[in-house]
């Protein structure tokens, strides 16, 4: 919406936009279409999607709940999901200054819409960012759990078509600005190193978590850049 005092919506962040929804929409249509084929009722993953909205970790739990094991399900949700807690002490203030936005910026709170937000250079620009992100991909992707569960199983694995790879490339193109900074860096190579050494060791959801570690390095650095010039 536009109004005299803020800037127009941003026709490329627009654009952006709607070509990550497009993504998780394919997504949502094979997640809705694996539950109902791993015996899960079709109102199942529906309701899922519309309260929890968190894909990786919905994914993980029909997996868990399709082997017999409900409590893993929960609990591997919650440590794929501890990563929102940074997410939301980095980008609460864009979101709102009222409650109830805040309550709704919460539910829509995912990795694309914080690190699209991140990207921009002013408050109002991350605010519009985020709710742009935020609310296209949660139409998106419940439209697509919703066709995926109409259609049952003949839409397999996301992998075989390459689309899983759709959001990690997305966030890849948005944070390689910050790239340029030499201690970012260094954080995020022995972040990757430790994930990728971690995969075959740890559950999934836990190597993505190993690797904020890696951030450690950082708040070595910045220690010992702020000894050096004392």
């Amino acid at each position: 919406m536009r109004t005299p005092d803020r800037t127009p919506l941003d026709r490329g962040l627009l654009r952006d936009a709607l070509a990550i929804g497009a993504a998780a929409a394919m997504i949502g249509i094979s997640f809705g279409a694996i539950s109902v084929a791993e015996g899960m009722p079709k109102w199942l993953p529906t309701a899922m999607s519309l309260l929890i909205f968190a894909g990786g970790s919905q994914f993980l739990a029909v997996g868990m709940l399709a082997a017999g094991n409900p409590v893993a399900a929960i609990l591997g949700g919650l440590l794929v999901n501890v990563r929102h807690l940074p997410f939301g002490l980095a980008i609460g203030g864009a979101i709102s200054d009222r409650l109830p936005l805040k309550l709704l910026g919460a539910h829509v709170l995912i990795d694309e819409n914080t690190a699209f937000a991140l990207a921009q250079d002013d408050e109002h620009r991350r605010r519009q960012a985020y709710w742009l992100v935020g609310s296209t991909l949660f139409v998106t992707w419940n439209l697509g759990v919703i066709a995926g569960v109409l259609v049952g199983g003949a839409v397999g694995d996301p992998n075989v078509y390459g689309l899983d790879a759709a959001f990690p490339a997305g966030l890849l193109a948005l944070i390689l600005p910050a790239m340029r900074d030499r201690t970012t860096r260094t954080c995020a190579a022995i972040g990757a190193v430790i994930a990728v050494a971690a995969t075959p060791l740890l559950p999934a959801g836990l190597p993505v978590l190993a690797a904020l570690l890696g951030v450690a390095a950082g708040i070595v650095r910045r220690f010992s850049l702020q000894g050096a010039s004392e």
